[in-house]
Formats: structure tokens, C-alpha cells, sequence
């Protein structure tokens, strides 16, 4: 029969032979399948013979475990509650020759635990064919052999059972011999005498059969040698030998001693032994001296994988005359085996809030060994907040005994201790790591409760404050900080217009330069808030404070050039030594030491003629005026402050030397040019000097018509008003610094007899004076060429 064929047969006597009974006892069910299922094959519905709900399978996390075996030869589908093979089950690997095979498998759900134990009954399908030692037996036989001698063949083995075992046996038809078969002994049986002159030799084809559906066979050719006489074959002392074996013997270890007698004598009679027909999984476990029957064991022996071996020992004459006898040996266990630690189930991470008493997990302990070997005992270390709870069997639940607290203790390294019962004990461990969850119960903190940031003004925008820092215990985005700022408003605009806060570093960058002299401190909220559901947050101060700079020169309010005119201080000719000509004010937008004003002349007319107060700004006369003193007298000042670079400002002061005005108005006529060449130059002081002369005179005689219409009152008490209009409301008077004092003002006003000059005297405040609004003022044109050489010299100093 073909291979299609044999598969098409298998699988009908697989169909046929699939019995599914129900038996529930104490929540215990029972299966019978045939073995060599296909993968994924429906054994049983679980769900319905438990009349567990479909919905409940997976939510209570029902699966199927197996004791004492890493195979898993079946699984459940969660969707539907079928019990289906996931690995080939072969009956003759999990239970050989025993009549009745058992899988045993454990159903678990969880919460609650339930455990139902399914045993399946695993029936055997004649998937084995019978089967030969040797493909070829050699045996000799004398030609005086008489009529009805036996000679014994090894039977042919098959790993099936029951009807699936050998069950019959062919000889191929032949002139010399038959076949008997009684109790599992095959003979042949010698039907007519043998004449070796006539055929020395046969080849005799023996067939053994079994009962399955579709029925296997095995053949052996028996090839005999027709010899002289060898009548009597080896007899055993003892059909059946039996023996103990303790488990994990070592090598060369005795187990039995076979022995067997042949009643011939010389080569007839030499018995030699040898193992009959073994698996091949015992083949080299065991060993046997072929002379002495010595039976000896060569690999390891272990109690949990085979507790019995069966053997049959061949006895065989010089001349291939053998019997047989059955070797049984049992082995005891020893406790060999550490009990084995599986963690079935873990809920990973945990949330720290959990209940005490909370099942996070489910462990199952299992030893190979058999009776008090395998009892166990399991237990827990003390320094955690867990406990082991014995539940069903072999299982114990893992339960929490306190609050959890993520921040103290993130990872839980719980180590779980098992121990046998046996002499000695053994005993094993298993860690289980267990992380905490982390719960949003934390706010962020601020390293500090307020924060003060120093910066100084004319910043670059963007430039870095200073940072925040807030820590929140918790974790990932329970625990990540965003910072922002809270709404706010300084000096009415929004606060997110002075300064930005890094959301992810809190470092906080001033959005604009600040001016110390429009804002010297503002605070600002900032918030730090995590990332978890819902959100914690808290608040922070942060106070920025705005340090001066030296950024703004000296301002000078008197005198001071307006629009294309300059201010000119008529000075008298009997001004005394010490007499207060005038004052230069100036301020300075500036605080501290960078608002501190000096004043110097940086170069004047006359060196020697004037002096300035070096904090006041006061000009006044070092001595008395002289005839010989120049009428027209420029004093370029200059005013610093007291800043690092130190700023400055210049201004230039006019003054005029005459009691009259009509002198002045000759001032528009006096032209020279330094520019000139020297020779020019002398001829120019010539001219000059002849005019002056002629000059003075006309003055004088204009002075003395002048003096009869009006003497004017040339009081010069050292008080000279300046407009009030000059001092800007809002700076301060301080003394020293160069702003002026409340004791000084000045002005200038004209006389009432005054008709072709546009010149003021310089008059008290005792005397009738013109409102302050009609300051004669005059373009700079006007007086271009009398005060050229002044302009000029103020501007190559500066």
C-alpha cells in the first residue's frame, strides 16, 4: 500500500477512533483522543462542558499548565473555549507499553483562582509497524536434527499495543519447516529432516502482522546453515529476573547477572548473552558482558524520565542455537530534583495606590520527584510588602501587605524560596522584579521660595536672567516640569512683553532692554506645572532688579542753542574779582555716581579771567576787569560725568565786556580771518589798530549821548536770573551734582531806552524787568565774523 494510502487509513482510524466523553467530578473533566492529532485538532469545548461564560476566559486569563513536562501538547482558544493540540502527542513517548496513557492538564483562571484538572486519555493508533531485531538471523542447523526439533526466533517487537501489537506471524511456504506461535513465542518447528548433500543452505521469509486498521507488517529473512548436530539450546536459570536500581547510579554499577546452560559440550555449548530487542532510547543506558551475563548500566539513569526498563537478554550457543529471558528492572527515586519556581502570572507595573491585600500575582512550584521528595514548601522574604497566600494545589497567590509608595521604593526584587521534603533537602529561588507604577500625587517644588534676578539696563533682548528650577518626585510625565509665566501686567502692558520663561529649562530671557532710568524693578509669576492627568502645580516669585549704566550724557538745560540763535552775557567793565558771571546747568538722566557732574572750561578767550565751579558750574571772575581785557570773551565748558567710560558735554558761553550796549552794535562790522596768510594777517592787526582808535572814540562819544538819555544801574551782586523755563520739572535739585541750586536763577533783560541794540544788561531782580519771553536773541549769522575764531576753536578741541 502506497504512503497516500497508509495517510488516508490512518486518518479514518483516527476519526474513527475519536471518543470524547464528559465526566465532571469535582470540577474535573475527561477527554479521550487518539494520538498523533493534528496541531490545532478540537479535542473539547472547555468553556461549555464547565459552563464557564466565553467573555469570562479571557478576562480571568484562563489557560492550561502541565505538570512535570516542558511540552505543551495542548492550548485554548480564548475566542471560542476549544481545547485544541498545539504539539504532536505520541503515545508510545509518554507512556510505552502501559495500557492506559494519561495526560494530565491543569485549567486555571484567575481572579478568582479556580483550577480544574483535565485528564486526557491518549488511545493508540496503529501508527507503528511490527519490527525485527536484525533484518537477517543466522541460524545453524544440523542435518540429524529430528523431526519436530524447535528452534526459537526472537519476536518481532511493536511500540503500538492491544489490538495495534503484533498479533500474527507468516513463514513463507517451505519443504522443511512450519511456524507455531504460542504466548508471544515464536518457533520454527521442523516439519521434514533436513539433508545437507541436498541444500545446504535457505532463505526462509518470516512475516510478522498486526491487528490495526490499515494492518502493518515487518519481515526478517531467516538464512539457515544445515550443519551437523546441535541439539540442545542455552537455558536461562530463571524465565523472568527482576531488580532495583536507585536513580543517578554511576557507571559500570552492577544492576543483575544473567546466566544460562548449554548441555552441549565444546563450541555446542558455549553460551554467550546478549541484549534482545531494546528502545532506542535504553539501548545506552545499560551494557551486558557477553560472557559472563554480567548486566551493567553506561549512561544516566533518572527516576523522572523512566521508573522501569524491560529488557530481553538473548542466550546463543557456538553453533546459533538461542533462548531468551526477560529482564525487569525498577528504579527507586532519590531527591534529586530542586523544586522549580514558574511564575504563571504578574500584573507589572503595579499602581502605588493599590489596595493592601491586592493579588498581583500567581506562582506555581513543582518537584519531578515522587512522594516526600516532592512535597514543598514555599515562603517570602520579610522586608517587602508582600506575601505568599497557599491557594489551590500547588499555586500560591502574591499579595501586597501595605501601601506602596513609588518615590520611596520604584522596583520591588522579591525573592521567592522553595524546599522539598526530602533527605537532604533540596531548594531553589526565583526573583521576581515588580516595578510601582507611579500615580500623579506630587506637585512640582521650587528649589527656592523666590528667586531675584539682576540685570543690567540696555540688556540685549533674549539675554538670560536667570533660571527656575522646580523638582517633582513623581515619574516620566507625572514628573516632567513645564514652566510658564502667570498673567500679569507691569507698568500696564503685559508681563510676557518684559520677560519669557523657557517652558522646558525655566530659564527666563528678558523679551526687551530695559531702561534703568524708565523702570528699575518689576516681579513676575512663575509657574511650574507636570505633565500628569490631572495636572499639580505650584508658584514662584521672581523679582528682577534693573542696575544703572552710564548711558546717558550730561544734559545741558543754560545755556543752551535754540533753534539757529545763541544766548550772549553782557559781563560789566567794573565787575570785581570773584563777581558771578554766569552759570552753566546741566543734568544727567543717569543715578549714582553716573549723575555726578563736574564742570571745566576747556578753553576760553582769556585763560586767566575766568574760573568755573568745578560741582556748582557757577562761572565767575578770578579778578577784575581791565581796560585791556578783549570785549568779545568765548568760554567753551565742558561738563562729565562721573561714569566708567565717563560721558561729556560741551556748550559754549558769549560774553561781552561794555557797560553800553551801543558799543556792541560796532561788533557786526569786525571781521578777520585766520585762515590768512601771516603777511595778511599783520596787515589786518594794522588796520585794526588804526580803527580801533577811531572805534573808541565814536563809542565813547555814543556812550556819553547814551548815558545822558538813561544811566543805566549796573548793580552786580552775583544774583543773574535764568528763566525758570530751562529746569526741566523732573529732575531733581541736588547739591553738588552740578544741577542747579534753588538760590540761582539768571535772566537778561533790555533797557527801556535801548533802540539800535539787541543786547541785554545784566540787571537785578531789585530792578524793573521785561518779562522773561523777550530774550533777545540773535541768529548766529549775525555774528559770524566777530566769533568765528570762537566757533572754530570749539570745534578742534572737540
Amino acid at each position: 500500500m502506497g504512503n497516500k494510502g497508509f495517510s488516508a487509513l490512518r486518518l479514518v482510524s483516527c476519526l474513527a477512533f475519536f471518543i470524547v466523553t464528559r465526566n465532571i467530578v469535582h470540577g474535573d473533566l475527561s477527554y479521550s483522543i487518539p494520538e498523533e492529532m493534528k496541531r490545532g485538532s478540537v479535542i473539547g469545548n472547555i468553556a461549555k462542558d464547565l459552563g464557564v461564560d466565553l467573555r469570562t476566559l479571557a478576562s480571568r486569563k484562563a489557560r492550561v499548565d502541565f505538570e512535570g513536562t516542558q511540552n505543551r501538547y495542548c492550548d485554548m482558544t480564548l475566542n471560542t473555549g476549544d481545547l485544541i493540540t498545539s504539539e504532536r502527542i505520541d503515545r508510545e513517548s509518554l507512556c510505552g507499553k502501559k495500557p492506559s496513557c494519561v495526560l494530565k492538564v491543569d485549567l486555571v483562571l484567575e481572579n478568582p483562582l479556580e483550577l480544574h484538572r483535565v485528564s486526557l486519555h491518549i488511545q493508540d493508533v496503529n501508527d507503528n509497524s511490527p519490527k525485527f531485531k536484525k533484518n537477517l538471523i543466522e541460524m545453524e542447523i544440523r542435518e540429524s536434527a529430528d523431526k519436530g526439533n524447535r528452534f526459537s526466533i526472537e519476536e518481532a517487537h511493536d511500540a503500538d499495543i492491544g489490538q495495534n501489537y503484533v498479533q500474527r506471524y507468516i513463514l513463507q511456504k517451505n519443504d522443511n519447516f512450519i511456524l507455531t506461535v504460542d504466548s508471544n513465542k515464536v518457533e520454527l518447528v521442523l516439519e521434514n529432516t533436513l539433508d545437507r548433500e541436498k541444500q545446504k543452505e535457505m532463505n526462509l521469509l518470516l512475516t510478522a502482522l498486526d491487528g490495526g486498521s490499515p494492518q502493518r507488517s515487518g519481515t526478517v529473512v531467516i538464512h539457515v546453515t544445515v550443519l551437523d548436530a546441535n541439539d540442545n539450546a542455552p537455558v536461562f536459570s530463571q524465565a523472568v529476573y527482576k531488580a532495583s536500581l536507585p536513580e543517578n547510579s554511576p557507571p559500570d554499577t552492577v544492576v543483575i547477572t544473567v546466566s544460562a546452560t548449554d548441555a552441549d559440550e565444546g563450541i555446542n555449548g558455549d553460551v554467550t548473552y546478549d541484549f534482545g530487542h531494546m528502545s532506542d532510547d535504553d539501548v545506552h543506558l545499560f551494557s551486558i558482558d557477553p560472557k559472563q551475563g554480567r548486566i551493567a548500566v553506561s549512561g544516566l539513569i533518572d527516576f523522572e524520565e523512566t521508573s522501569s526498563f524491560e529488557m530481553r537478554i538473548e542466550a546463543k550457543d557456538g553453533l546459533g542455537l538461542t533462548s531468551y529471558a526477560k529482564v525487569i528492572v525498577d528504579v527507586t527515586d532519590i531527591n534529586d530534583n530542586a523544586p522549580v519556581i514558574y511564575l504563571k502570572s504578574l500584573t507589572n507595573p503595579i499602581p502605588e495606590n493599590v489596595t493592601p491585600g491586592t493579588e498581583v500575582g500567581i506562582i506555581n512550584v513543582q518537584d519531578r520527584d515522587s512522594e516526600k521528595n516532592k512535597q514543598v514548601h514555599c515562603s517570602i522574604q520579610q522586608n517587602v510588602p508582600f506575601k505568599l497566600v497557599p491557594s489551590i494545589k500547588n499555586y500560591y497567590s502574591l499579595v501586597t501587605t501595605g501601601q506602596l509608595d513609588r518615590e520611596l521604593v520604584s522596583e520591588y526584587n522579591i525573592t521567592i524560596s522553595a524546599t522539598d521534603e526530602g533527605s537532604p533537602p533540596l531548594s531553589s529561588s526565583k526573583t521576581v522584579q515588580l516595578s510601582v507604577a507611579d500615580i500623579n500625587d506630587n506637585p512640582p517644588v521650587f528649589e527656592e521660595q523666590s528667586y531675584s534676578a539682576y540685570v543690567t539696563e540696555n540688556n540685549k533682548p533674549g539675554s538670560t536672567l536667570c533660571s527656575v528650577t522646580a523638582r517633582d518626585p513623581d515619574w516620566r510625565q507625572n514628573g516632567t516640569v513645564i514652566y510658564s509665566l502667570l498673567p500679569g501686567e507691569v507698568n500696564g502692558a503685559p508681563v510676557s512683553s518684559y520677560v519669557s520663561v523657557n517652558g522646558d529649562t525655566g530659564v527666563i530671557h528678558a523679551v526687551r532692554s530695559f531702561d534703568y532710568e524708565q523702570l528699575r524693578s518689576f516681579k513676575v509669576q512663575v509657574m511650574a506645572r507636570d505633565n500628569g492627568s490631572p495636572p499639580l502645580s505650584s508658584n514662584v516669585t521672581v523679582s528682577v532688579f534693573i542696575s544703572d549704566v552710564n548711558d546717558n550724557s550730561p544734559q545741558i538745560l543754560y545755556p543752551a542753542l535754540e533753534g539757529n540763535s545763541f544766548m550772549t552775557e553782557l559781563v560789566p567793565k567794573v565787575a570785581h574779582g570773584g563777581s558771578l558771571v554766569s552759570k552753566v546747568i546741566a543734568v544727567d538722566a543717569d543715578s549714582g555716581q553716573n549723575a555726578w557732574l563736574s564742570y571745566h572750561i576747556v578753553t576760553s578767550t582769556d585763560s586767566g579771567l575766568f574760573t568755573i565751579g568745578v560741582h556748582s558750574g557757577e562761572i565767575r571772575t578770578q579778578r577784575d576787569i581791565s581796560e585791556s581785557d578783549s570785549m568779545k570773551q568765548n568760554l567753551i565748558v565742558a561738563v562729565k560725568d562721573n561714569g566708567q567710560p565717563s560721558l561729556s558735554a560741551t556748550c559754549s558761553m558769549y560774553l561781552i565786556i561794555s557797560d553800553n550796549l551801543a558799543e556792541v552794535t560796532e561788533l557786526k562790522d569786525i571781521a578777520y580771518d585766520e585762515k590768512n596768510s601771516k603777511l595778511t594777517s599783520y596787515l589786518i592787526i594794522a588796520l585794526v589798530s588804526v580803527s580801533t582808535f577811531f572805534l573808541t572814540f565814536i563809542i565813547i562819544i555814543m556812550g556819553v549821548r547814551f548815558c545822558r538819555r538813561r544811566k543805566p544801574r549796573l548793580l552786580f551782586d552775583g544774583a543773574v536770573a535764568i528763566p525758570s523755563a530751562y529746569l526741566p520739572p523732573n529732575y531733581a535739585d541736588v547739591d553738588g551734582t552740578g544741577t542747579l541750586r534753588s538760590t540761582y536763577n539768571y535772566d537778561a533783560y533790555l533797557t527801556t531806552g535801548s533802540r539800535t541794540s539787541d543786547f541785554k544788561f545784566v540787571t537785578s531782580y531789585n530792578d524793573n524787568t521785561l518779562p522773561a519771553d523777550q530774550t533777545l536773541r540773535k541768529s548766529p549769522s549775525d555774528f559770524a565774523d566777530p566769533f568765528e575764531d570762537f566757533e572754530t576753536s570749539e570745534v578742534g578741541a572737540f
